[in-house]
């Protein structure tokens, strides 16, 4: 089991949000918990890589 870290906010009906390491891609719910759901089935999606052109993110260490 992996731990991510998602945004969200509602927006009249509906609870909208993205994973943090893939901003790019927005999703929604009815309740938080669709929400969530949803989350987790995109990032089964991203991760396997069945959405193309996927953009990451990755921390640099600098000196």
């Amino acid at each position: 089991m992996k731990e991510i870290n998602y945004t969200f906010w509602k927006d009249d009906n509906f609870f909208l949000g993205y994973l943090n390491e893939y901003p790019d891609y927005l999703t929604q719910g009815t309740t938080k918990e669709e929400l969530q759901e949803n989350l987790k089935d995109l990032f089964k999606d991203l991760e396997n890589e069945s959405i193309p052109y996927t953009r990451k993110t990755e921390k640099l260490l600098v000196a």
